[in-house]
């Protein structure tokens, strides 16, 4: 039985989409609504509009894909069907940076809650910053830890168990933040508010403001779970239903959620509160927990409290599933040693994947001791990662048109090129220079791939260049427009307001077009089309990277 067989494809549509809204809904809706009314006031609801609207376009390229190709960890295999294996390990690269490092933020944020509890022990775990850039303390840290390794030992048996467990928690998740909202708002609601800007004053919108609280408060990070599913396709039954089903249902409940808990959040504030300093200068280490206090909704605070654990804890143990997936797609890449291919014969679990997650969990734990700021952190890496996607699935459009589609998309160039330049504009921004520290962090890692490259022998080293080159120089020339860019996005004010936005569009425009044009008919698309005129009945089940070269003869 090979490792892709042994993986159980036994994950039903409702436990799908529970699994997306269980990511979704994280540490995201206790800290989101407070991060988001910082950086841009009342405009945060239009983030949150603007945040659904574009990750629904993106996640709609990445349906047809995971339908197309249902396989644990499939979010890092795409680019390397459409591009080869030096996009597909960038791709990789950046999506397991972005997956990996929420399974700490989670932790963090439910040991930031307990920092509001009234015990002096309590509050020594969270110092406290201007601009949410408050850390943990040593002992925070230590919880925190321990937390992730609940998360492990949740995921290590069984993937069934995972899904089943998760589609209570989820339920749970659901109903505490709707009941929170509504009990704020029935208890206090000041329409006054909503005309009181980010920095104190009058309100009036900033689409610069609500652009950058998109990217980075927490909204494309709390979105970022649509990929859940995704990454569970190899799991799934009936993967050309179900999939889609699970992405797209989990967004539009998620927004339903996030929208009435901003309104919420923003009505609830006591005015007195922001007339020093306006939105920004409100500092909390648990938002909703403390505004129930304030309003004296005692019962409110204490399942604020409760869910602090339950609703981070049932993200993190789901990306502690579905990162494990990604190391074990990005195995049969070719770019990671054979160990962390290897799964459990019995559980169905790629164990060793899970192990190195781990690992990586306590690095990003160690240099990121925040919420808001490993958010931040998260947010640049997932929006790199998003990429490809529309570009993959365009160009297999081209090169693959005889592979089966459980899902097609109407108007896919159209959906695609739109996702490609919002995915752009969102890196864009997040502002210099977190957009440029998050690019060079992407660019360091490609020794690696060279490594693999050469260990290989070098057979068509140039071909997976040349397949790469649109994404060689988009990252840099991104980078460099972030530094270039109007101040309002941080950067150096050499191209003016608006103006810079356009630009934004046609370059991305430019460089989509240029990566369809690097597409090719890789060898594991050949593979795939083989083993599927082969066996016609089978589920497909692509080839990791030696396999497909054998099969095709390179």
């Amino acid at each position: 039985m090979s490792n892709e067989n042994a993986i159980r494809r036994n994950v039903g549509a409702w436990a799908l989409m529970f699994t997306g809204l269980g990511s979704i809904i994280g540490s995201g809706w206790l800290f989101g609504a407070w991060r988001a009314a910082q950086l841009a006031g009342p405009g945060a609801i239009w983030a949150w509009v603007i945040g659904a609207v574009v990750i629904l376009f993106i996640a709609i390229t990445y349906a047809e894909l995971g339908a197309m190709f249902p396989e644990s960890g499939g979010m890092v295999r795409y680019g390397q069907y459409s591009h080869g294996t030096l996009v597909g390990f960038i791709a990789a690269w950046a999506n397991w940076i972005a997956i990996a490092s929420v399974i700490p933020v989670e932790a963090e944020a439910s040991v930031q809650y307990m920092a509001s509890w009234p015990w002096q022990w309590a509050q020594d775990l969270y110092h406290h910053a201007a601009g949410g850039a408050g850390t943990l303390s040593t002992t925070g840290l230590a919880i925190a830890a321990a937390l992730v390794i609940v998360y492990f030992l949740l995921n290590y048996w069984s993937v069934n168990l995972f899904a089943k467990t998760n589609a209570w928690i989820t339920i749970y998740k659901l109903i505490v933040p709707a009941l929170t909202a509504i009990a704020l708002m029935a208890t206090s609601f000041h329409p006054e508010n909503f005309h009181v800007g980010a920095h104190g004053g009058p309100h009036a919108y900033s689409i610069s403001a609500i652009l950058t609280a998109v990217a980075i408060s927490g909204i494309v990070f709390s979105f970022n779970g649509f990929q859940s599913p995704v990454n569970l396709a190899g799991e799934a039954k009936n993967p050309g239903r179900n999939v889609p089903f699970g992405i797209i249902g989990s967004i539009v409940l998620a927004t339903i959620v996030y929208l009435l808990l901003q309104v919420a959040f923003l009505g609830a504030m006591e005015p007195a509160a922001l007339a020093k300093g306006g939105w920004y200068a409100l500092d909390f280490s648990s938002p909703f927990a403390q505004l129930a206090l304030a309003l004296n909704l005692n019962w409110l605070a204490l399942l604020l409290y409760s869910d602090a654990f339950i609703s981070p804890s049932g993200t993190g143990a789901t990306y502690t599933a579905t990162t494990a997936r990604m190391i074990y797609g990005m195995e049969r890449n070719g770019t990671l040693p054979k160990v962390f291919g290897r799964v459990h014969a019995r559980f169905g679990i790629p164990r060793p994947a899970m192990w190195l997650n781990l690992v990586v969990a306590f690095i990003f734990m160690f240099f990121f001791r925040g919420w808001a700021t490993l958010a931040e952190v998260i947010s640049v890496a997932t929006i790199i990662s998003y990429l490809t996607g529309p570009v993959s699935v365009s160009v297999l459009r081209r090169t693959a048109p005889e592979l089966h589609r459980p899902l097609r998309i109407p108007m896919l160039r159209v959906i695609a090129g739109l996702a490609f330049v919002f995915a752009t504009e969102l890196l864009y921004w997040a502002r210099w220079p977190r957009t440029g520290e998050i690019i060079l962090l992407m660019v360091v890692a490609l020794p690696i791939w060279l490594w693999y490259a050469v260990k290989r022998g070098g057979a068509d080293l140039t071909r997976q260049i040349r397949g790469a080159l649109w994404l060689i120089f988009y990252l840099p020339a991104i980078a460099l427009l972030s530094w270039a860019g109007s101040a309002k996005f941080g950067g150096h004010g050499y191209i003016p307001y608006g103006w810079d936005l356009l630009i934004i569009a046609v370059v991305a425009v430019g460089f989509f077009a240029w990566g369809l044009a690097c597409g090719w008919r890789t060898p594991e698309v050949e593979a795939i089309e083989m083993d599927a005129r082969a066996h016609p009945d089978a589920v497909m089940v692509p080839p990791d990277e030696e396999t497909a070269e054998r099969m095709t003869g390179r």
